[in-house]
């Protein structure tokens, strides 16, 4: 036998990886399937129809229900909890388990709860205690009750300066992102005691010419936008009042950067997934389009939009 299987272990599946532990007081039904080199700790039950990736951990205390799925390299902490069936009765039995999915790379903190039916996004984090009910993106951090994102993860974070000088002598108007072709533009500001300007010319300081715009606003600090990608559209974002975090991604380079003067633009090139979040009370984010609206330029599933910018790592 080339895993492990403590004596005092219960593991009846035969379907387990080269190098995979499991330990005291854990069973294992017969149906389930376990890749290699994975951890299962002690008092973890795995019922029939559950499939778990290479190099898995399951710290003390899990139930994984029929319905599971845990990819690649995922860490599931003590006593966190899935649920399949979203309305539970004694003796009555939904015709098959609602599926939940963990990506690769994902890791739930101890105590969490899992809704059923969820997808938990690669490289995202659960929090400690979080109740998690709904799918959860790629690379997020989630915590609270309900969960909401509060962070990103394998994402370089910038606080973007204030902007004190108009003349742009100590700082660039144009500035290039770790994201390819993502740049920041800052524009003039005038200030007096009327209040504050800033201005642009459409055709020479923006880099392209606009066919439409449109508004965000009233959005819950708890929500977030975007979460798709342009195959040909061009985009410009400046939010005019309050302030928004832009998580920006081209499959391969990730950054984040706040948008918080009206001042300043962010440019948005195709091929681009982009995320907007933490929006302030006040915040009203503009959006300049280079295409009228075309439903068959978004990419909205994250892992097509890896295979169109040929990163599927």
């Amino acid at each position: 036998m080339s895993y492990f299987v403590h004596p005092q272990g219960i593991c009846e599946t035969e379907n387990v990886g080269e190098g995979t532990r499991v330990w005291a007081f854990a069973h294992v039904l017969p149906g389930a399937v376990i890749g290699r080199d994975c951890n299962i700790c002690d008092h973890v039950f795995i019922e029939n129809d559950v499939v778990l990736g290479d190099r898995v951990t399951v710290k003390c205390g899990v139930q994984l229900w029929d319905g599971i799925r845990v990819q690649d390299d995922v860490f599931v902490g003590p006593n966190a909890t899935f649920t399949n069936d979203k309305f539970p009765r004694s003796k009555a039995h939904q015709q098959s388990p609602l599926k939940t999915c963990i990506e690769h790379h994902g890791s739930i903190g101890a105590n969490a709860v899992i809704l059923p039916g969820i997808r938990v996004g690669a490289y995202s984090m659960i929090g400690a205690g979080a109740v998690v009910t709904h799918d959860v993106p790629p690379y997020a951090i989630l915590a609270g009750n309900p969960a909401r994102i509060i962070g990103y993860t394998e994402t370089i974070s910038r606080a973007t300066p204030l902007v004190t000088d108009p003349s742009h002598k100590t700082t660039p108007p144009i500035e290039n992102l770790s994201v390819p072709g993502v740049r920041l533009y800052r524009y003039p500001q005038f200030e007096d005691l009327r209040g504050n300007l800033t201005v642009t010319d459409m055709e020479n300081l923006l880099p392209f010419t606009p066919k439409r715009y449109f508004l965000v606003y009233a959005v819950s600090d708890q929500r977030i936008r975007g979460e798709h990608a342009h195959r040909e559209c061009k985009q410009f974002l400046v939010c005019v009042s309050g302030s928004i975090h832009v998580v920006l991604d081209d499959g391969t380079q990730r950054e984040e950067i706040v948008l918080s003067r009206p001042n300043l633009g962010l440019y948005v090139p195709p091929m681009t997934w982009t995320t907007q979040y933490k929006f302030t009370g006040n915040a009203v984010l503009l959006v300049f389009a280079s295409h009228q609206y075309d439903k068959n330029d978004y990419i909205r599933d994250y892992q097509e939009f890896l295979e169109a910018a040929g990163n599927t790592d």
